[in-house]
């Protein structure tokens, strides 16, 4: 079927009230920015909802762009006729014709007369539609209640609008609408699904990653380049900080704690991350933490980790069984580059028994024992290089300026 529009509908941002203008502006510039790839397009604004004309643009198309855009719940193709009953119950029945259907179906008229001038009420034009449209699909069945088909009708001054598919979107809040926040960034599963997650909640992440050249190579750097590419088609551009950690690393490899080995190098994560966050104007860290899943997420575990640093630590999955975080990455696209058997820097130096509930005071000292950590927590931030990645461009590289973090939670 050839479609004139689509129409976007809002969801929870709809009752925020004095700011509700200001998150529907946040989504229109989203919008506007995905749809400068198909210049025929327009767009109109209306209280609560985006209509997208087409201009002979595929509506298919468009609408697998759109899915995407934060803030937005669904969408529905449109088709348009003017807000005339003959030429509304004509376009009805092509637009039933046009699905093909072979089977007994049920199916039921949904009018709205939006414009009060308009001669036909709602309840009337339910009536004044359907009996064509049975006449015409002798498979159809009306069903007022659970309806396979449901088509949609608004009558409206300037058109009258009719549809039937509702196309899920992301939902959530528009993109950086909520402030900034730096997500802990390693090639597995759990991050990349977190760092979707904090982007549906409004949150601007710009990815740190962590990596010990040479003992990861350069392949593992590339899976996280593309995990980035991929989360960037969900926002636009992100910034990718590459932290390095092979001295930090050494360092707290040499001590006698294999135990605790994995607390202490995610305490100097947070650290760094943390450092990088002030640098950039960012008030959280995100990780892909999940209650109980590997020992350095165990509640006694993520305490002292999380001592390391003053700002709040997001975790998005924190209570998501592994099976639905699986889903999910599956569903964003990050799954199969996920499981790229590249390592990164946090499965180098994994103890054969990592303790599930380290003590705090003995961390500390441990670190105080260490003189050259405070120094090297420096130069890693000094020597962290930043990378703004874009959907589908080849990636530029940036001098050393800016925030790197890991996220691989043991």
């Amino acid at each position: 079927m050839h479609y004139d529009m689509l129409l976007l509908r809002f969801g929870e941002i709809t009752v925020k009230g004095r700011n509700r203008s200001r998150f529907e502006k946040a989504a229109l510039a989203h919008v506007q920015d995905l749809l400068r790839a198909f210049p025929a397009t327009e767009i109109k604004k209306e209280y609560g909802r985006i209509y997208v004309v087409l201009n002979g643009e595929s509506a298919t198309k468009i609408t697998d762009v759109l899915k995407n855009v934060f803030g937005v719940t669904s969408i529905s193709p449109v088709k348009v006729a003017s807000s005339d009953i003959e030429e509304i119950t004509a376009q009805a029945i092509d637009f039933i014709e046009s699905m093909n259907i072979t089977k007994e179906t049920t199916f039921k008229v949904n009018a709205r007369r939006v414009w009060k001038k308009f001669p036909v009420s709602s309840q009337e034009m339910n009536q004044i539609i359907s009996s064509p449209i049975l006449k015409a699909c002798p498979h159809l069945k009306v069903d007022v209640h659970h309806p396979e088909i449901e088509l949609r009708i608004e009558v409206r001054e300037q058109g009258t609008y009719l549809f039937s598919d509702v196309v899920p979107a992301a939902g959530g809040f528009p993109r950086g609408t909520n402030g900034k926040a730096m997500l802990l960034l390693s090639g597995g599963i759990d991050s990349p699904v977190a760092g979707w997650s904090a982007m549906r909640r409004g949150l601007e992440i710009e990815c740190v990653h962590f990596h010990s050249y040479p003992f990861t190579s350069k392949k593992a750097e590339e899976k996280v380049i593309d995990l980035a590419q991929v989360l960037s088609g969900y926002y636009g551009q992100i910034k990718l900080h590459l932290v390095p950690f092979t001295e930090i690393q050494t360092t707290l490899a040499q001590g006698s704690h294999e135990n605790v080995m994995i607390t202490l190098m995610r305490r100097a994560m947070l650290r760094i991350a943390s450092s990088l966050a002030d640098r950039n104007g960012a008030l959280a860290l995100v990780t892909g933490d999940s209650l109980g899943q590997v020992a350095s997420q165990t509640l006694a575990s993520m305490n002292v980790i999380g001592r390391a640093t003053t700002l709040p630590i997001l975790r998005p999955l924190v209570t998501t069984d592994k099976e639905d975080i699986i889903g999910l990455a599956q569903r964003i696209g990050t799954y199969q580059l996920s499981i790229l058997p590249y390592e990164d820097c946090c499965t180098l130096f994994v103890p054969k028994s990592p303790s599930t509930n380290p003590n705090l005071n003995v961390i500390e000292r441990i670190e105080a024992s260490l003189p050259q950590l405070e120094e090297q927590i420096k130069e890693a931030v000094l020597g962290t290089e930043t990378i703004m990645i874009k959907p589908g461009e080849t990636v530029v590289r940036r001098s050393a300026v800016e925030p790197v973090v890991q996220d691989k939670w043991f």
